[in-house]
């Protein structure tokens, strides 16, 4: 069924129907009234590619996060659409893997797909892949990264304050030693993090040595239980972990947990972001809080904030932004010093 069927059937113009559909207000109720119960006595479906090549951008915003499977990840996509709902548009979420050819790809297809607007967590800090859609004059807002420049919009959190906080926080419940369990070095998160542990030992007086670093290849708890075992093997084992994210903590509690190694008396563990697992854990994780939610929620917002100014007279009206969140310690079991035999 077609628009012209639904105009035959209900006795009215093309330009009626299309007002109906997107003007209602332009057209009396009696009128709107019929149109709309033929519409839905077809069940007829306007097209939305064709009405995107009408108006000439999309209702589609793209979210490109680095891992689905990450709750973090999976809250920040739900704030996003929350503000993409209120706005009357829908959220198209892609994961590249943190791999950059994967999300290279990905850009080029959102330009091809014409998506009103990108909210993207690079894999890289100077998202050189990003020529796709700057060539289309696509906006974007980076969600969950710091934009090094003015070119758009961006909202993050202060990451060398998180690291700082949770490294301060094993040193003052008396570890003199850490372990830092990092993500991939390219990533700017491990990089950050890392930045705020050595600050900690610096206000400490103590030397970066007193820092060890174990990189994994991901942020998953796959790579958690692989730095574990690497952990597990030091033969001068530090009594304290920080992991840069959850996941990665979680894996290092069940490689330990697998050793006989108590948590949090022979080894404290910290994670960052503090999903909904951290607190659920065999021992309840202390972790540095995200607020996924409200990261995705406000990156959305700003970004439909430029689209709609850029779609109407006041394109000059909208000033990019960035927007740094500030991270909370959550204190739980796995690190509280009373626990300590």
């Amino acid at each position: 069924m077609g628009i012209k069927d639904v105009a035959e059937q209900a006795g009215v113009s093309l330009g009626t129907v299309s007002n109906v559909l997107n003007r209602p207000d332009s057209v009396s109720e009696r009128t709107r009234l019929r149109v709309l119960a033929v519409i839905e006595r077809l069940g007829y479906v306007r097209s939305e590619s064709a009405r995107q090549l009408r108006a000439g951008h999309s209702r589609i915003i793209a979210l490109l996060v680095l891992d689905i499977a990450n709750p973090f990840f999976v809250e920040m996509a739900r704030g996003a659409q929350r503000a993409a709902r209120a706005a009357g548009l829908a959220v198209m979420v892609c994961n590249s893997a943190e791999n950059p050819e994967e999300e290279a790809d990905y850009f080029v297809m959102f330009a091809e797909q014409q998506v009103r607007g990108v909210l993207v967590t690079p894999t890289d800090s100077t998202a050189s892949n990003l020529h796709a859609i700057r060539r289309r004059g696509i906006p974007f807002v980076f969600a969950d990264r710091e934009l090094p420049s003015t070119q758009a919009c961006s909202v993050s959190v202060d990451d060398i304050a998180g690291g700082r906080m949770a490294v301060r926080h094993l040193l003052a419940a008396g570890h003199p030693r850490v372990v830092y369990v990092s993500g991939p070095a390219h990533l700017t998160q491990s990089r950050d993090r890392h930045a705020g542990a050595l600050a900690a030992l610096t206000e400490a007086g103590l030397p970066p040595g007193r820092l060890t670093v174990l990189e994994a290849g991901r942020f998953d708890v796959a790579s958690g239980r692989d730095a574990g075992a690497r952990l597990l093997g030091m033969t001068d084992r530090p009594t304290a972990v920080f992991c840069a994210n959850d996941l990665l903590a979680l894996g290092v509690l069940q490689a330990l947990y697998a050793a006989g190694v108590r948590v949090p008396e022979e080894v404290a563990l910290v994670g960052y972001d503090d999903i909904d697992f951290a607190a659920a854990a065999a021992v309840p994780l202390t972790s540095v809080r995200q607020p996924a939610y409200r990261i995705g929620r406000t990156a959305a917002e700003l970004l439909i904030e430029e689209t709609d100014a850029g779609a109407g007279e006041g394109a000059a009206a909208h000033v990019h932004q960035k927007i740094v969140f500030q991270p909370e310690l959550v204190v739980r079991a796995s690190s509280l010093p009373g626990h300590r035999g």
